[in-house]
């Protein structure tokens, strides 16, 4: 049943806003779920999966908590699989109804008296608009909706000669790069998912990158899973948190050298599995480096193909310029070195961002940097009835996304919140410290890795709802089941339920 006067925009429909939509409905809310794409799994949907992309997590860590992963699927799905997961979970769900497939939102504008929200969207198909009105508005779009291409020099002079440049998100067909000459932009996982996935058909496979950074084997020295080194409590205490805590505190105070051995062993072990000393591909600085803005799952067949050379890499080195020569699109790079390059593909980054809301409301959510400034990554000091959800970068995101719409039902169901002024200094001292931390990489104020299991308890433990001593206590050596917060919902709807009666 319909909560009259509970309704709610949601938009995105990838895993943010597929659990989000579920929850919600479940909690008698009327929700409406908007997404540009014709099929639901936002980063995973058919629109933007690039050739060769799986899950950085194994299939049993990236799962929704009432929702498993199909045993046949393999431990990494690919980006088709988990997109086929997300479809089921739709099905199995009941969530096919809420969706607004292949319609954008162009606009979202709230009233300053009645704080609701009007909503236009637009379709992708026919281009026709339409108008909803909303109580509240969940932006779900994710930090790596769109992707970001760096403003080349060149780029028409480029084009002109038949060159192509373009998102990874953007490049589908490995057939676009048979016999083709092809450079690679970034040093992430997209980017060797990409380089060693083309590098089958291409006529020549470059990458190019500006800093090399550490990555994790899938198997650290072809035995041990990585999900057992980075998924646990163990690995998050092997890092200094702003308000460290329990056994976290005596790893980085008198236990460090616990810290320092188990960090120096697994980098001596991934240098030597990943070839990093024959390629030439030993990042500057030590192995903790690895999580200053991102955990990168090193892609299988990449460094091999490097060190066979396949795929060449240019080590701290950026495009200077694109254009032509004798008659063929090529980048100059910093160096004044010209590679062939008939295909740029950018695995740049993204942009953190809500275009659709009206300016008064981004000028409330940003800071003089432009970093969100949201409390617990999720509810804005200053807007009413707005809520972000997904806007955590996480290694756990179904479970990020599960707790942050959970705490979101909580609040519109009247759940009490610290007030905003206690909020703002939480929200300030939480981003300075993320911008020292990760060297200035904290993706507009949305990076919270490597403490993801410690953003859930803080998200989960404000409304009452974490799991207990005894499994937290199992999850510093073993990596954290999305199964053990199924209990949440539950609870939520329990309490739900004992306050109506209480009316």
């Amino acid at each position: 049943m319909t909560v009259r006067g509970r309704s709610v925009a949601v938009v995105g429909a990838g895993i943010a806003g597929l659990c989000s939509a579920k929850l919600l409905s479940e909690f008698g809310f009327d929700v409406h779920v908007y997404d540009r794409t014709p099929d639901v799994g936002g980063v995973w949907s058919a629109t933007r999966r690039y050739p060769g992309v799986t899950t950085q997590n194994n299939k049993g860590t990236y799962a929704f908590s009432d929702f498993p992963m199909p045993d046949e699927y393999p431990e990494w799905p690919t980006g088709e699989q988990v997109q086929r997961y997300l479809e089921d979970y739709v099905e199995h769900f009941g969530l096919r109804r809420l969706l607004r497939l292949s319609t954008e939102v162009v606009a979202a504008e709230q009233d300053p008296e009645s704080e609701r929200w009007t909503v236009t969207s637009r379709s992708v198909d026919s281009d026709e608009t339409a108008v909803g009105e909303y109580d509240y508005l969940v932006v779900a779009n994710g930090i790596f909706c769109d992707p970001f291409i760096p403003p080349y020099e060149g780029k028409e002079e480029y084009e002109a000669a038949g060159g192509r440049l373009c998102a990874a998100s953007d490049f589908h067909d490995l057939a676009d790069a048979a016999g083709r000459d092809v450079l690679v932009v970034g040093y992430g996982k997209s980017s060797c998912d990409v380089a060693e996935a083309l590098s089958e058909v291409a006529a020549s496979t470059a990458v190019v990158a500006r800093e090399v950074t550490w990555k994790m084997p899938r198997k650290l020295a072809n035995v041990l899973n990585y999900k057992y080194i980075l998924l646990t409590r163990l690995s998050e205490g092997l890092f200094e948190h702003i308000e460290q805590r329990g056994f976290g505190r005596f790893l980085i105070g008198r236990g460090k050298f616990v810290r320092n051995g188990l960090l120096g062993a697994i980098e001596r072990i991934a240098r030597r599995q990943l070839r990093l000393d024959r390629t030439g591909l030993v990042p500057e600085g030590s192995f903790e480096r690895i999580v200053r803005h991102a955990v990168s799952l090193a892609t299988e067949g990449f460094y091999e193909k490097v060190e066979a050379g396949t795929i060449s890499v240019r080590r701290g080195r950026s495009i200077a310029v694109l254009r032509e020569k004798d008659g063929r699109p090529v980048a100059e790079l910093d160096d004044g070195s010209v590679l062939p390059a008939d295909v740029v593909v950018c695995a740049t980054g993204f942009v953190q961002q809500a275009p659709f809301l009206q300016a008064e409301v981004q000028a409330r959510l940003f800071d003089e940097d432009g970093n969100f400034l949201l409390y617990r990554q999720i509810l804005p000091n200053d807007v009413a009835n707005l809520y972000f959800v997904g806007y955590g970068s996480s290694l756990f995101s179904p479970l990020s996304a599960e707790a942050a719409a959970l705490w979101t039902v909580n609040h519109m169901l009247g759940g009490e919140i610290p007030p905003v002024e206690e909020r703002r200094a939480f929200v300030r001292t939480r981003l300075d410290w993320m911008i020292e931390r990760t060297e200035g990489k904290q993706a507009r104020g949305t990076n919270i890795i490597p403490f993801s299991l410690r953003q859930v308890d803080e998200v989960l433990d404000e409304i009452g709802l974490n799991v207990g001593p005894g499994t937290r206590l199992l999850q510093w050596l073993l990596p954290a089941r999305p199964s053990s917060y199924r209990h949440a919902a539950r609870e939520l709807k329990r309490r739900a339920a004992e306050r109506l009666e209480s009316r």
